[in-house]
């Protein structure tokens, strides 16, 4: 009975995974009507640490993390949170949620290349995988048509690369590092050093910015990201990796960008594309085949 039981819990957090990232990204778009990126990223951050605390509480987890553990509660709380929720921030703030949300998943192709640069062993697919998802890249930003004057556009662009990077370096550490607690039992902690972060560099990068907290979209959004899908998310995410092959787990997260793209049609009222369209599924196919190497690497 148990044994059967699991697999099915594990695929509805896994819908529900889904489903939560997918419907972030029109949902960020929206909040950011109402505030600036920074600022709206370390108020983010604040909801979604008190939700991981009060959550670890009820469950009666909440413990100090091991001394161990805290190189990982600094990487991913600095890389994985801090340096992705800013630079997806200031990426969506100029480009459209649906694409936004196809750039910066592109996390899987960045890590091929750094676990080269840590010594593991890749296989020729995944490098084939890597050049399919960068021609995709190509594709969705169509350098013929691009707008190369517009410098938001740009660093639209960049920002959103760079939100897969950091976390891509985040996700090679992760592998290698011994865990003590569970990943869930330190997510609090994580989040706390994001807020830190994020609130710090609000601060001084963005001295005017500003919360319209009389505006129900920020509501909306901030309750919705910061303190319901960030945290629980995270923690369905951590029970489908320890329930699910991570092949299948992996492949099918690949529907986050995906509903991302309808999600943003229907919310927002974004086009559908040829370059997004096409971009879009040579990314995620690039992804595809560097997921389906890793057993074999």
């Amino acid at each position: 009975m148990t044994s059967e039981r699991v697999p099915r819990i594990a695929w509805l957090q896994l819908a529900a995974n889904i489903i939560l990232f997918g419907l972030s990204w029109p949902i960020i778009k929206i909040g950011l009507e109402a505030s600036t990126p920074l600022w709206f990223a370390a108020a983010r951050a604040t909801l979604s640490a008190t939700t991981a605390f009060l959550l670890l509480a009820c469950l009666g987890r909440l413990a100090w993390p091991h001394r161990a553990d805290w190189p990982i509660v600094l990487s991913v709380g600095a890389l994985q949170l801090s340096c992705f929720f800013a630079f997806t921030n200031l990426g969506v703030q100029s480009l459209p949620a649906g694409r936004s949300s196809v750039l910066a998943y592109t996390t899987t192709l960045w890590i091929v290349p750094l676990s080269l640069l840590v010594g593991e062993k890749v296989g020729w697919r995944a490098v084939a995988g890597v050049l399919v998802g960068l021609a995709g890249i190509v594709v969705l930003v169509d350098p013929l048509r691009f707008d190369w004057s517009d410098k938001a556009i740009i660093w639209g662009h960049i920002w959103l690369l760079l939100a897969g990077f950091t976390w891509a370096i985040a996700i090679v550490h992760i592998r290698r590092h011994r865990w003590q607690l569970t990943p869930l039992d330190v997510l609090p902690w994580q989040m706390s050093v994001a807020t830190v972060l994020l609130w710090i560099l609000a601060l001084v990068a963005e001295p005017a910015g500003h919360l319209a907290f009389d505006r129900t979209e920020l509501w909306m959004s901030l309750l919705y990201i910061g303190a319901f899908a960030g945290p629980i998310a995270t923690w369905a995410a951590v029970s489908v990796g320890r329930a699910l092959p991570p092949v299948i787990g992996s492949m099918s997260m690949l529907g986050v960008p995906l509903l991302s793209i309808a999600s943003s049609v229907v919310l927002l009222g974004e086009t559908i594309t040829a370059p997004l369209a096409i971009g879009t599924a040579l990314v995620i196919a690039g992804i595809a085949v560097v997921i389906l190497d890793r057993p074999q690497s």
